[in-house]
């Protein structure tokens, strides 16, 4: 997207506070509004609502709770959606996994039923970018377990519900890199931000 002004959202899903993963959000944000575009930031951790789906989709579906409203419009009006988390047991935390199911319901997200053919993904023409960071070696994330949280979230989840391209950047040995790594992540997160990437 760049070059167009673009409306953006980004989910923190760290449950923790004053983490990495916020300041990965802060220098992405950073980048994106000194290029323009519009950014709206939603830090999990930070939010008040319920992340578990007591009864699945069944009618009537469970309300939201205002922080859920205000993110779900967001992410309906928005170009690009970016998602920043660690990784926890091999896949996204909790809380991260209940906000998707919240928010991502049938009538914003998907419509229809796969089993009638009557089935539409409701949320394409946006583009997305996951951003994971991890304590193992981010190769050995990708070849050894074949970034499988990220193709999970990319191909069951996020293109599903019609997000593309949906593209993926993986910081690993997170406890362990330099604070001049560190620097170079963020200064990436930025330029992402600037491009709309």
């Amino acid at each position: 997207m760049e070059g167009i002004v673009a409306r953006i959202v980004i989910i923190v899903g760290n449950p923790r506070k004053e983490t990495f993963s916020e300041a990965l959000a802060a220098a992405y944000q950073r980048g994106a509004e000194a290029a323009g575009h519009q950014v709206s930031l939603f830090s999990l951790s930070r939010m008040e609502f319920d992340p578990i789906l007591r009864n699945g989709f069944s009618k009537p579906l469970q309300p939201l709770e205002p922080d859920l409203v205000a993110a779900q419009s967001a992410i309906g009006a928005a170009d690009h959606l970016v998602l920043i988390f660690p990784l926890w047991f091999g896949t996204l935390p909790a809380l991260l996994k209940g906000f998707i199911e919240r928010v991502f319901q049938p009538g914003f997200a998907i419509t229809g039923s796969i089993r009638d053919g009557t089935y539409r993904a409701m949320l394409s023409k946006k583009s997305a970018r996951v951003i994971i960071t991890m304590g193992m070696p981010g190769l050995v994330y990708r070849w050894y377990y074949g970034a499988h949280c990220a193709k999970m979230l990319r191909r069951n989840i996020l293109e599903f519900v019609g997000f593309k391209p949906v593209r993926t950047t993986i910081h690993g040995m997170i406890e362990a890199v330099s604070n001049e790594t560190r620097a170079t992540w963020l200064t990436e997160a930025e330029n992402l931000g600037r491009r709309a990437a």
